[in-house]
């Protein structure tokens, strides 16, 4: 029964505030909560210093093993080797940024394809491909008579407009003016998130970039580990880019 009370929901009580009249006379005092996590700061680091203290203590003065010939202090202080030598062949640093190469590929092609399913649901803005309406008429005559507002019962500055776009009864009537106020409220939610599908567009392209400029840099990085005679130009051989090699031409059989 205790279990099943304890693992139900209980109230939380929040402390109350600090009196005015305190504050003004005492200053800010410590709550509750913040006294409990002062606490268990404190007490972790007291059980810290006593097990190394009783670690010190326990210790063997006859114990040895071989990384204290390479062991250095300084001032008391134990300094830790910060360069360690390559422990890994050149084949396995090669095959290693094989994998690397091969990871990076990967993600530039999974951006590349959530690239073009964006591309497929947005329609670009400012495109020349836009969207029309199209009115048949019978004859020639007609196509030059005919009026575009008449036709869609507007007046002729909202027809460029392609939703939204009230009809002459409706801009008569004081009433409509509350639902355009709401419908313009629609319409600038709708922009709103069409802007920030566009903004993750424009940040996944670059992604895709950026991942397809390294795994490039890293596939050159490989070649230039692996075998072959090689010269290293310098910036002005090499059109004032750094890092560029040459390889010997070698006869294949």
């Amino acid at each position: 029964m205790s279990s099943l009370r304890n693992a139900a929901k209980r109230k939380e009580h929040k402390e109350r505030a600090q009196p005015a009249a305190r504050l003004s006379r005492h200053g800010l005092l410590e709550k509750h909560k913040d006294y409990v996590l002062r606490a268990k700061d404190f007490h972790k680091k007291e059980a810290t210093i006593k097990h190394l203290r009783q670690k010190a203590e326990e210790r063997n003065p006859d114990e040895f093993y071989f990384a204290m010939e390479k062991a250095r202090t300084r001032d008391g202080v134990h300094l830790a080797p910060t360069a360690e030598a390559n422990k890994y062949s050149q084949e396995e640093l090669r095959l290693m940024k094989t994998q690397d190469i091969g990871y990076l590929q990967l993600k530039a092609q999974t951006e590349a394809k959530k690239v073009e399913r964006m591309q497929q649901s947005l329609h670009l803005i400012g495109a020349p491909a836009a969207n029309k309406h199209v009115v048949f008429v019978d004859d020639e005559e007609e196509a030059e008579q005919f009026d575009p507002a008449q036709h869609f019962n507007t007046v002729p500055e909202l027809l460029d407009r392609s939703y939204n776009r009230p009809r002459l009864e409706q801009l008569a009537d004081a009433r409509a003016t509350s639902a355009g106020d709401a419908a313009a409220a629609a319409v600038a939610r709708i922009e709103k998130k069409r802007a920030a599908a566009y903004r993750e567009l424009m940040q996944r392209q670059q992604r895709q970039e950026k991942l397809g400029g390294l795994a490039q840099k890293m596939a050159y990085d490989k070649e230039v580990m692996g075998k072959g005679r090689k010269r290293k130009l310098r910036p002005e051989e090499a059109g004032g880019q750094t890092g560029v090699f040459r390889w010997k031409a070698e006869r294949k059989k």
